[in-house]
């Protein structure tokens, strides 16, 4: 054999040495790899501060400002930073280190705000630069900038502020301009402008007689009393109020909306002529929603235009939105078939109020005339705006896993496409002023994030602005599969996420974590990244461990039946599709059957207490972060919409209390809670604790000090050694 011929053979006897220390290069993930906090997080690649500036696409960069043609992604520069500090320092403020957090909301003029430098506005054409001079000396919060009107609101302390004039001027206990309700049917604010910024709208809550629960922060020598208010299910709750001050007469009214006691008010929106508000007023209850229209220059009630009842419970979350086009004309969602839907209200076509039928055994009125636009087994999951020239509303929509972007004609209720044409995917979009193109930022199992601008005749992405790398490149994998199991009730499919090691071997024996939380308003497998999966999910996986998660009943994007099956015994439903699920796992040749546990943070701590309670038998080690153990101890709006009130379901809060449990306790269970939770006080853990020390049970527990509902930071690490040592530790 020639020396050509020999050398040959050699390599390719190496070529599987080389191979195989290729495989050996991939590193096994650490908890600073995948959790937040972590020195060597790793997270997808973004642009931020990505936005419209009317129908022109701007990108921000570090020193650079660019425009983005939405057809054909060409580049232009707007502006610099060196430009922009240049004025800056010329007015006296202070030097930007980024571009991220410029705004620009003025699609006809060529300015940007700068929120964090005294809001400045600069001019990049005429290099000028305009300051606020009238922001508070004190700590102030709660801004709310209108770019028509360029006036500004804000919060000191519990008083509302607006262009440096203080509006309000309320006692201790009394907060104004503020969320409200705890932050509950979709409220993420206290103030409202009206469409060209003359009246705002704002909350006026009146605490004063909530019970306060006390909290002690231990950082002081002597540790210090920090009282919160919170209002516990059954117990006098906050009283709130929606005042509309006008920044031309300086004059504030109050809604005549009659007693405020024991009810809440939510969704409020303008009328575009500024003449009237609207809300959305829902009772104690919470299964009686009343949408209201008042006077904004005097307060007084107008017309109720709506009603919607409902045996379990009613759940308004978005504001009415009035078309662009057609000021009598608005779009509400509801429920009311079973899904989240869109429906037309034609104000100056009056309706006779009959009472008509709706999904679930409730009822509603109409007093003028509704169109519904959206129909199907699928939920509308946000408007992200309107197409004018062809009257198009544009949403996205969402079924379990799958997700997209859809139109419906307002005029014949035509929709741009089936749902069913959606995929499986996570996407969040931001339509341009005239509804013809989106930022479509979207990631799927295999893509950790996209951003592309897509054309809304037919959703094609035209511009690709972004295809992250994937952040764990370098790094050893789990597998991950999906799938449907039958829920307890043998029809309802559930989704599950199984993940099994990198080196997965089917003839080996594994023990099992399953990762839930089971709650309202959160779905934990998704059609995303990983398909949802947690950086500790990865992490454990590289252990040896299979996790384990699978969306029961009550869980979110499923619709109405799906959602509201667990009212008034919360974790009962809820902990038997849990159970369906290790009847599965228990299919399966590989899972070690003696060793499953559990984990799950609020509602999932919850579900984790719960499940070693109820299924001793079954699940030999836990770890509860934040949970609820006795729903009497949560608070009014959420604890009664989904559990009504102590004294209305005694029975219902008896058969959910994990204190009655506590005899139950077979393995190792660990709680860990913040010292300053105000989401789920201290006093559950504490009162599971006492009640297991009363009936000789052995749980363990871990105190994060300073640290709220949950721990965030460089101790969130920590966190996750300690629910990882506990489960090396005890499975």
């Amino acid at each position: 054999m020639n020396k050509i011929g020999k050398r040959a053979i050699l390599s390719l006897m190496a070529l599987p040495l080389i191979i195989n220390a290729m495989a050996q290069e991939l590193k096994k993930p650490t908890l600073e790899d995948v959790i937040s906090g972590g020195e060597t997080y790793r997270y997808a690649e973004n642009l931020y501060g990505l936005q419209w500036w009317g129908d022109k696409c701007v990108k921000p960069g570090i020193d650079s400002l660019f425009c983005v043609d939405p057809k054909t992604g060409k580049e232009t520069l707007l502006t610099t930073r060196e430009h922009i500090n240049q004025a800056l320092a010329q007015a006296g403020l202070p030097k930007l280190s980024h571009l991220y957090n410029v705004q620009l909301p003025f699609a006809d003029k060529t300015e940007m705000l700068l929120p964090q430098n005294r809001y400045a506005v600069y001019n990049w054409e005429t290099g000028e630069v305009s300051r606020r001079d009238d922001l508070p000396k004190e700590p102030a919060g709660n801004y709310d900038y209108h770019a028509q009107s360029r006036n500004l609101a804000y919060t000191v302390g519990n008083n509302l502020y607006v262009n440096g004039k203080r509006i309000t001027d309320e006692p201790d206990g009394v907060v104004c301009g503020q969320t409200v309700h705890r932050n509950e049917f979709g409220i993420y604010k206290g103030t409202f402008w009206s469409p060209k910024g003359n009246l705002l709208a704002f909350y006026r809550m009146d605490e004063r007689m909530v019970t306060q629960y006390p909290l002690v922060d231990i950082t002081a020598r002597v540790g210090e009393l920090n009282n919160i208010r919170y209002p516990m299910a059954g117990m006098t709750s906050h009283q709130v109020k929606v005042g509309v001050y006008n920044t031309e007469t300086g004059k504030c009214v109050y809604l005549n909306a009659g007693d405020p006691t024991d009810r809440y008010f939510t969704n409020i929106s303008w009328a575009p002529d500024e003449k009237t508000l609207y809300l959305i007023e829902l009772n104690r209850d919470q299964n009686h929603a009343k949408l209201c229209q008042y006077d904004a220059l005097t307060g007084e009630p107008m017309a109720t235009l709506y009603e919607e009842e409902h045996p379990k419970y009613v759940e308004p979350m978005q504001p009415i939105i009035f078309l662009p086009w057609d000021d009598s004309k608005f779009i509400y969602q509801s429920q009311r078939d079973g899904y989240n839907h869109l429906y037309l209200f034609d104000t100056k076509a009056k309706a006779a109020s009959e009472t008509l039928e709706t999904a679930n055994g409730g009822t509603c009125r109409q007093y003028v005339k509704v169109t519904q636009l959206t129909k199907g087994n699928w939920l509308v999951q946000e408007i992200l705006g309107f197409n004018a020239k062809k009257k198009e509303v544009v949403f996205a929509a969402i079924e379990g896993l799958k997700n997209g972007y859809l139109t419906v004609n307002v005029n014949n209720g035509k929709m741009s496409r089936p749902f069913e044409e959606c995929t499986e995917s996570a996407r969040y979009g931001r339509l341009n002023a005239s509804g013809t193109y989106l930022i479509d930022t979207y990631s799927t199992k295999n893509e950790a994030r996209n951003i592309d601008i897509v054309d809304t005749k037919n959703f094609k992405s035209s511009v690709s602005l972004l295809k992250a790398k994937n952040p764990y490149e370098g790094l050893e994998m789990p597998l991950i599969e999906t799938g449907t199991i039958k829920a307890a009730d043998g029809t309802t499919d559930l989704h599950y996420r199984l993940t099994k090691p990198a080196d997965f071997d089917a003839s080996k024996k594994y023990p099992v974590i399953v990762y839930v939380y089971g709650g309202p308003h959160a779905q934990c497998v998704t059609g995303g990244w990983l398909n949802g999966l947690r950086g500790w999910d990865i992490y454990m996986a590289s252990k040896g461990y299979i996790m384990f998660t699978v969306d029961g009943r009550g869980s979110s994007n499923r619709g109405l039946t799906f959602e509201n099956v667990t009212f008034r015994h919360l974790g009962v439903e809820e902990c038997k599709d849990q159970a369906e699920g290790i009847a599965f796992l228990k299919t399966l040749p590989y899972i070690d059957t003696n060793r499953i546990g559990v984990h799950g943070w609020s509602f999932g701590g919850h579900m984790t207490t719960a499940l070693m309670l109820r299924y001793p038998e079954i699940f030999k080690v836990g770890v509860a972060g934040g949970p609820v153990i006795d729903w009497k101890y949560y608070e009014v709006m959420y604890g009664e919409r989904y559990m009504d009130t102590p004294q209305a379901n005694p029975e219902g809060y008896k058969e959910s209390n994990l204190n009655n449990l506590a005899g139950r306790l077979k393995g190792h269970l660990l709680m860990i809670h913040g010292d300053h939770d105000g989401t789920c006080v201290p006093q559950h853990t504490l009162s599971f604790m006492k009640a297991c020390i009363d009936v000789r049970t052995y749980p363990d527990m871990f105190l994060y000090p300073g640290h709220e509902h949950g721990v965030a930071g460089r101790d969130n690490v920590h966190l996750h050694h300690k629910i990882t040592q506990y489960f090396e530790d005890n499975l």
